[in-house]
């Protein structure tokens, strides 16, 4: 099967081992006039594993904020034309009333969580999302927090009955804010730990080529402490995290600028434009080209 027909098969759900709740309308009205839960509500929520084909265009947006969480694999989320790489353990949330597209890897597709959410607080929660840039932000990996979110799914599939709807919006809320508020409740989280620090280098250098020796030797670390440390946090290798930021910058310049992919591939420090073309290919499902073609024909 050709790349080209693989793109046709999208899918906006329907699939294997799927989760997904969507609110009656007589519900939703319910929790609009419950003064516990009606400022801040979930109206939608889900897991998609392994979501192969994963393709959802809302072209005039969502009536909704959206939260998408990365547990594996990786995607792409477009905004308003801005395109940016969802990756594992990563999160965004999309703004409501805003055309939006986004769709799974097809060589590496990722399961997520999913949440819609609505209420005069979702507007305020989202300025602090922005606060952190308004583009897909890391989370180390936390066990506890994909069980909160299948505890709170299932309380969720128990029942709409009154209580437990405000049981299920007051812990949604909570799992939200441990989103938003990540660093001040666990300063390592996001920060002031060596391997932020060599996040931080690497996006701060991504047209620079390192060796794993070299990362390590900047943070003062052995390679194989290091690269424990780092995979431990990112589940990734530093050398597929660090390719992974130079795909994602090879899709900005492919995106806003006209430079050819022979000048984007020297400039991230690749003297072997076909190895960069299929790095690229691998980790986004389309060839550089093509994906200029694709963005330019949108």
């Amino acid at each position: 099967m050709t790349l080209a027909e693989k793109t046709t098969k999208k899918k906006k759900e329907g699939f294997v081992g799927q989760k997904m709740i969507v609110l009656p309308p007589n519900i939703k009205r319910n929790i609009a006039s419950n003064h516990l839960i009606s400022r801040f509500h979930v109206v939608a929520s889900g897991f998609y594993p392994h979501a192969i084909y994963h393709d959802r265009e809302r072209k005039s947006g969502c009536s909704e904020y959206i939260l998408l969480y990365c547990t594996s694999g990786s995607g792409t989320v477009n905004v308003s034309g801005s395109t940016s790489v969802l990756k594992s353990n990563h999160f965004v949330i999309l703004p409501k009333n805003t055309p939006h597209h986004y769709k799974s890897s097809l060589l590496d597709p990722w399961s997520i969580y999913w949440l819609h959410f609505t209420g005069k607080s979702a507007d305020h929660l989202y300025q602090r999302y922005s606060e952190l840039g308004a583009e897909p932000v890391f989370l180390a990996y936390s066990a506890r927090r994909i069980e909160d979110f299948d505890q709170i799914f299932n309380l969720l599939a128990n029942s709409f009955e009154e209580r437990n709807l405000e049981i299920v919006n007051i812990k949604y809320l909570e799992l939200l804010a441990n989103f938003l508020y990540a660093q001040e409740i666990d300063p390592l989280t996001l920060g002031r730990d060596k391997i932020t620090n060599s996040i931080q280098f690497m996006k701060k250098n991504p047209f620079s080529l390192y060796s794993v020796k070299d990362l390590a030797a900047q943070q003062h670390l052995s390679v194989t402490h290091y690269s424990k440390l780092f995979r431990d946090k990112t589940g990734t290798s530093p050398k597929q995290y660090f390719i992974q930021l130079k795909v994602q910058t090879a899709c900005q310049y492919l995106y806003f600028t006209d430079k050819s992919i022979k000048e984007i591939c020297r400039e991230l420090g690749f003297n072997d434009p076909f190895y960069f073309s299929r790095l690229f290919k691998k980790l986004m499902g389309l060839s550089p080209a093509n994906y200029r073609n694709q963005h330019k024909m949108d």
